[in-house]
């Protein structure tokens, strides 16, 4: 009786009380694969069991692993026509490591023992992202020696999905916010006949705090996630490793233009969200019986340029914060089938928390310089 299995044949042969099994061909993965359930179900009821290997023209790990197999479940096993050679080395050696006892696994720490590995673990990755930086500050500084290094093309195109694309749910945000603002400030207000500084109150709120910092979650939901994905998804498919390969720097290459693009674009966005926040703030005020001339008239005594630049300024770190962290996350990516998903979802949630926390530094720095 005999069986294929691609180059591979099986033949069964009696021999005597037991029972001998020659082996033809190649005996491979996928050989061995399709051999498996008939040569142990042969082997398990054979006394004693030849193996033949005549007739073997080839032997892998999995073609080892099914003979050694045969083997142990007959018990009373012999060998017979085994070439020397690389068949051999390559079944004395899986032997030797069915034979090895198995790892121990580790031995789990204790409770000191795993706040010290946390510990380690984010001062390793808070070492990462300052090296990052320190490579993102030097690219930028070649950039600035050597400037045609800069991909004009690419940064372009960033300024269009980052800041154009997103002009329109800037606008929306920006006027709700402003609408609901005026709305829930005129409720308290009422009370006390103090509805005509709801303009001062809306405009100094929005042009110091809630327009860089809104613009801002638009770019990390956005674009910061975008980049996060878009370099991830270089690094799975190790394009990334391919420019190092090439002597070309990612930072200068990948990185730099998507730094000055989100720079760039946020304050862009900041004054946007102003603009519509006032305009929608207006409208409150239209319905509250205040023409559009008391309203500017009550802009233009307590609002001052200082706080629209000082709102521009921190619009423009918080688009660098963004853009960092958005690389950082996609450059870090694994190599798993989440690796792409885990970094866009990093890039968001870092680039919101570095906003919020950017914005609280810059409160006391502003509230220490009278500003």
């Amino acid at each position: 009786m005999s069986m294929a299995g691609q180059d591979a044949r099986l033949e069964a042969r009696p021999e005597g009380e037991g029972l001998r099994l020659v082996f033809h061909g190649r005996l491979e993965a996928g050989a061995a694969a399709r051999l498996w359930p008939e040569a142990t179900r042969r082997a398990a009821r054979a006394r004693p069991l030849i193996l033949d290997l005549a007739g073997l023209t080839a032997l892998d790990t999995a073609g080892a692993v099914l003979l050694l197999h045969l083997e142990h479940l007959a018990g009373e096993a012999r060998w017979a026509g085994m070439p020397p050679g690389p068949l051999q080395a390559v079944l004395d050696r899986t032997r030797q490591a069915l034979a090895a006892p198995p790892p121990e696994p580790p031995l789990p720490l204790p409770w000191l023992g795993l706040i010290g590995q946390a510990t380690i673990e984010r001062g390793q990755g808070m070492l990462a992202q300052v090296a990052f930086l320190g490579e993102a500050l030097v690219a930028g500084l070649g950039t600035i020696r050597r400037p045609w290094r800069l991909r004009l093309s690419e940064m372009l195109r960033h300024l269009d999905e980052a800041g154009l694309r997103a002009f329109g749910l800037t606008l929306l945000l920006g006027f709700l916010i402003g609408l609901i603002l005026a709305f829930q400030s005129s409720i308290p207000m009422r009370q006390f006949g103090a509805e005509v500084y709801i303009p001062n109150l809306v405009g100094i709120s929005l042009l110091r705090e809630l327009g860089p910092l809104m613009a801002a979650v638009v770019l990390a939901g956005r674009t910061g996630s975008a980049y996060a994905a878009e370099l991830g998804t270089m690094v799975v498919n190790e394009e990334v490793d391919a420019l190092r390969i090439m002597g070309i720097d990612p930072v200068a290459w990948l990185v730099l233009p998507r730094l000055l693009a989100a720079m760039l674009v946020m304050p862009v966005l900041a004054l946007l969200m102003d603009l519509a926040g006032l305009l929608g703030m207006a409208a409150v005020m239209a319905t509250l019986g205040f023409p559009p001339a008391g309203v500017i008239a009550q802009l233009q005594s307590w609002v001052q340029l200082k706080d629209l630049l000082g709102g521009l300024f921190k619009a423009a770190v918080f688009g660098l914060a963004i853009g960092l962290v958005g690389c950082r996350a996609g450059l870090g990516a694994g190599r798993g089938p989440r690796a792409v998903g885990d970094a866009a979802t990093a890039a968001v949630v870092g680039g919101i928390v570095s906003i919020v926390l950017l914005d609280g530094i810059f409160a006391v720095l502003f509230f220490r310089l009278g500003l």
